[in-house]
């Protein structure tokens, strides 16, 4: 028997696709087996500490509380070993008192594993906390991702977190039916300190540097963004435009155009942007796309400007991007002066209207 014929696979020959297919069954079934057993511990951790709440603790004193649980502790471990421990009882108890509604839970449960829920369950108010449900929901992240992104402030940099509560959650109740707003898509800053830049760079290193890291822009950006050009050309009036970088949206169903800019926003730089939409609208855009909609990122914002140019009603977003890493304390101190000047230019604004005929 030649070589040739001993390295043929029976396999190869009667059914090329057989290992595949045998391999897709069996990791369906293993997917599906994970599914369950986590529906299962999650829906057991879950009622553990509802019982605990409401048959023991409500209605209690603290201190007696405690001993209850510590005892609790004690004899489950005996039984079934270190796993119960009272941190672990704690764990139970906040996951029901955070999640009171257990069909919250149970349409969770397939996108979202204990680790999970346990990340987000001590999150500070309700509104983030259901943020990042969903976006774990819709995005598929792991339970490392879900932690990054809390600790890059995600939730922070979106435009859903300076909204009143109510319109927030409406923006979020839309989310649970797979709805996405550009509010929820685009960010007010982005973090970009994996491009390694020097203190000292131009645009084409910025944009350099993103193609290099092309990846790990896409994961700032957010899932849903897809890559389709740098440097796009576009001939207006005979004359050649480049737009910095192009992208498609799959859930907002729109083209995505992005300039970046050194330093601050310039008003000029509204024209500039509607420009190119306006061209990617009549030249590009497919017959089921919404319109497209453009990004400027710029290294600071001139945050009046934008507010009296009214960029939304142009399909136009600014935000700044952070080229180094800071501190989380620095982080959250940068953004909450970000979200009080935004706040003072709204006031006055309302202001200016409420006593504009007064004089």
């Amino acid at each position: 028997m030649s070589l040739v014929n001993m390295s043929k696979s029976p396999v190869q020959d009667g059914n090329p696709h057989l290992f595949e297919d045998i391999k897709r069954l069996i990791d369906e079934a293993r997917s599906k087996v994970a599914q369950t057993v986590n529906a299962g511990l999650t829906a057991t951790y879950w009622n553990i500490g509802k019982r605990i709440n409401d048959d023991v603790l409500k209605n209690k004193r603290a201190e007696y509380g405690k001993q209850i649980v510590a005892t609790l502790s004690r004899q489950l471990m005996d039984e079934y070993g270190r796993g119960w421990s009272v941190k672990q009882l704690q764990h139970c108890l906040r996951f029901a008192e955070t999640f009171p509604d257990f069909q919250i839970v149970s349409a969770l449960w397939r996108q979202l594993n204990w680790t999970h829920f346990k990340t987000i369950m001590y999150l500070k108010t309700n509104l983030e906390r259901d943020f990042y449900a969903q976006m774990c929901r819709v995005e598929q992240w792991s339970t490392r991702t879900l932690q990054k992104k809390i600790d890059s402030m995600l939730f922070d940099r979106t435009a859903i977190s300076k909204k009143p509560d109510e319109l927030a959650r409406l923006e979020l109740k839309a989310l649970e039916e797979d709805k996405f707003s550009p509010d929820l898509v685009f960010k007010d800053h982005y973090v970009l300190d994996f491009l390694g830049l020097k203190d000292t760079y131009s645009e084409l290193d910025l944009e350099a540097a993103i193609i290099k890291e092309i990846e790990n822009f896409i994961l700032e950006l957010g899932a849903g963004f897809t890559f389709v050009a740098r440097q796009k050309r576009m001939i207006i009036d005979n004359a050649d435009f480049y737009l910095d970088l192009l992208f498609f949206h799959r859930k907002l169903k729109r083209l995505v155009a992005i300039e970046l800019k050194l330093g601050k926003f310039k008003a000029s730089y509204k024209g500039q942007m509607e420009l190119y939409l306006r061209w990617l609208e009549k030249n590009e855009t497919e017959e089921d796309e919404e319109q497209p909609i453009g990004l400027i990122l710029c290294a600071e914002g001139n945050h009046e400007q934008v507010e009296l140019l009214q960029l939304d009603k142009a399909n136009i977003k600014v935000a700044e991007y952070i080229t180094k890493y800071l501190p989380k304390e620095l982080l959250i101190k940068k953004l909450h002066q970000f979200t009080e000047s935004a706040k003072r230019l709204i006031e006055n604004r309302d202001v200016g209207i409420d006593g504009g005929g007064e004089g």
